[in-house]
């Protein structure tokens, strides 16, 4: 029968080795958060001569906007991030420009609804005078008089035409109270599945559980920070989503393993307890393995087939999954080893007088 717990300093090195570089890193600022966090404009733009991020970014900075962004994307797209820049022009958005907000399909809520309001009356025009119902809408830009529209035409000088798939403005009002709500759900969730394993399994159960939660947070962040710091990946809003469910699954996946120990605590009595934490690991890992390879395939079609959109969720829940089936197996019972090892030699220290 192999012997998990004895080597249970292997397991807490390897865990080490996983988190410090992350931990590193995010300290160096290597976590990139997306708009939604930080607020600013970001759109997806392919220009003719197909510039490269260094490029955009250079010529973005030669306009005078500081902090870009730029990614490059598959079929020659660019993403490109920089502070608020104003999609409405001061009087309203112009009639001719009612057509732009459906082609931008990530354009503002205020942006989208001027745009359908003032549409209505040109639309019965255009159909009226269509010459055939197989004559297609002609694409209109962001509405002319804005910020946006100058630095379109600028940047169309500099690179040649450009096709926009997508544009949006998120304030730095909403990204705060995003950052502030993401951090309340996550404290929240950590203080009720610390409670409750508290009163389940008692304190050293719950808090080894915690610790091994922490571990597969900071890998999963960490993980971020370095890819950031080298790739300038972000996260966005659903990487919170990702942490919460990750949150769930680590702790769902070491009650199983505490649970099996507390029956074998019964009809084991006579071994030791390391003993024990073998015996119902090894019972439980190959139920744990197998869930976890389940979902991981799942998320791994989703990060390669999926939309864009997913993909940093498919990618931070993936990481999540791993880790999370690792810690509960080898982080979780070795702590709660070591720390049974610990008070018993403690407790039979003779007494100083």
């Amino acid at each position: 029968m192999y012997d998990i717990v004895a080597r249970r300093n292997l397991w807490f090195a390897i865990s080490a080795l996983l988190t410090i570089p992350g931990l590193i890193f995010i300290f160096l600022g290597g976590l990139k958060p997306s708009i939604d966090f930080t607020g600013g404009t970001e759109w997806e733009v392919r220009y003719a001569d197909e510039p490269t991020a260094a490029e955009m970014t250079d010529a973005l900075t030669a306009f005078g906007y500081d902090d870009v962004v730029v990614t490059e994307l598959a079929d020659g797209f660019l993403r490109i991030r920089t502070e608020p820049i104003d999609l409405i022009p001061p009087g309203g958005i112009e009639p001719s420009a009612s057509a732009s907000a459906s082609e931008v399909p990530n354009a503002s809520a205020s942006a989208s609804a001027d745009a359908s309001a003032s549409a209505a009356p040109a639309a019965s025009a255009s159909a009226s005078a269509a010459p055939s119902p197989s004559a297609e809408p002609t694409p209109a830009p962001i509405a002319q008089g804005t910020e946006f529209a100058g630095l379109e035409g600028d940047l169309e000088d500099r690179f040649g035409p450009g096709d926009p798939r997508s544009v949006r403005t998120v304030g730095p009002i909403i990204g705060a109270d995003l950052i502030r709500t993401s951090a309340i759900l996550i404290i929240i969730g950590e203080l009720f599945i610390l409670a409750y394993l508290w009163m389940r399994f008692g304190f050293r159960f719950g808090t080894a559980a915690i610790v091994a939660l922490l571990h597969d947070v900071i890998l999963v962040v960490g993980t971020f920070a370095i890819l950031g710091y080298f790739f300038n990946l972000e996260f966005d809003a659903l990487f919170v989503t990702a942490l919460l469910t990750i949150i769930g699954f680590s702790v769902h996946d070491t009650i199983v393993v505490f649970d099996r120990i507390r029956e074998n605590r019964v009809r084991h009595a006579g071994e030791s307890f390391g003993a024990i934490v073998n015996h119902s690991i090894l019972q439980t890992a190959g139920r744990s393995i197998i869930t976890s390879l389940t979902v991981v395939v799942t998320l791994g079609a989703l990060l390669l087939l999926g939309p864009p959109t997913i993909r940093t969720f498919a990618f931070a829940l993936m990481l999540g999954v791993v880790s999370g089936t690792y810690s509960s197996i080898f982080n979780a019972s070795q702590l709660l080893v070591a720390w049974n090892e610990w008070a018993a030699k403690r407790k039979a220290r003779p007494a100083r007088t």
